[in-house]
């Protein structure tokens, strides 16, 4: 296998942007020949695998290493959270909501929805063309990608029960229209769209620097609710994991999202640059 130059120096600004995403992590990306130029064009579901795994990690680590053992040591969640004098915060699915806000305040026009054929609110419901997808979804356990009624690009991701706090959850709520999940059951999409057909290499890099700030201004607002509680949470760079009322600041939880997400985005930036022909002897 050979590689031309411009391959081989579009391969180091992959590097270098990967670095970017998930170890230093600035307030802003630096321009110039260091960054991707970014007039290649590349495949859409590039853009949704790398979104969709960052948002997978940082739902599955703020369920899993903070939701789950939160009620141990005093912290609890609600879908009441954002009402004033409630000490909760965001329980999963609304985790995923405020993600979904924050990037609705981007310039990407990346937009992220969570939906259900038994969804808890009913405004979730699949239906129409979304049902025919998700039916895709759940009986192959596998991303589906298609078109919106209006023309957008439009992907779906199996959302799994991966964590127990979401099985409790959603069979002991009073409004669930099914009390049996277990865990690995699909409860639903995680639906991306996008509005372009013709992808460049730098919406795929903008695209996954908006999903990661969106995730972090969602954490962070719980973070700043957090500071009014009357019993003090000790916010640094534990979990509450280890049995004290404690939350990681925001870095510490980025930090965590990164590392979960880091081999699928980076493959995902590898592939942008590096067409299949690259791999063939």
């Amino acid at each position: 296998m050979t590689m031309s130059n411009g391959k081989i120096i579009s391969l180091g600004a992959v590097v270098c942007t990967a670095i970017y995403l998930f170890v230093t992590a600035p307030a802003e990306l630096p321009d110039g020949d260091e960054v991707a130029a970014g007039i290649n064009e590349v495949n859409a579901e590039q853009i949704f695998n790398s979104a969709n795994s960052l948002n997978d990690a940082a739902r599955f680590i703020y369920t899993k290493q903070i939701v789950g053992p939160g009620p141990k040591v005093g912290l609890e969640f609600g879908e009441d959270w954002a009402e004033p004098g409630v000490e909760k915060g965001p329980l999963p699915a609304l985790f995923l909501r405020l993600v979904a806000g924050r990037m609705e305040t981007k310039p990407e026009p990346l937009g992220l929805y969570l939906g259900s054929d038994e969804p808890i609110n009913a405004s979730n419901l699949f239906s129409g063309k979304q049902m025919e997808q998700f039916e895709v979804v759940k009986n192959s356990v596998a991303p589906s990608f298609g078109e919106t009624e209006t023309g957008h690009l439009v992907a779906m991701y199996p959302d799994v029960a991966s964590a127990q706090p979401c099985v409790v959850c959603h069979n002991e709520h009073p409004d669930s229209p099914k009390t049996d999940w277990k865990l690995n059951d699909i409860m639903g999409a995680t639906t991306w769209t996008y509005p372009n057909k013709a992808v460049t290499e730098a919406d795929l890099l903008d695209s996954s620097r908006a999903v990661l700030a969106a995730i972090e201004e969602s954490y962070s607002s719980y973070l700043e609710k957090v500071k009014n509680f009357k019993e003090p949470v000790v916010i640094g760079t534990s979990w509450p994991t280890e049995g004290e009322r404690v939350l990681p600041d925001a870095s510490t939880f980025m930090a965590a999202v990164r590392e979960a997400a880091s081999t699928q985005v980076l493959y995902e930036l590898l592939l942008a640059k590096l067409p299949t022909e690259d791999f063939k002897r």
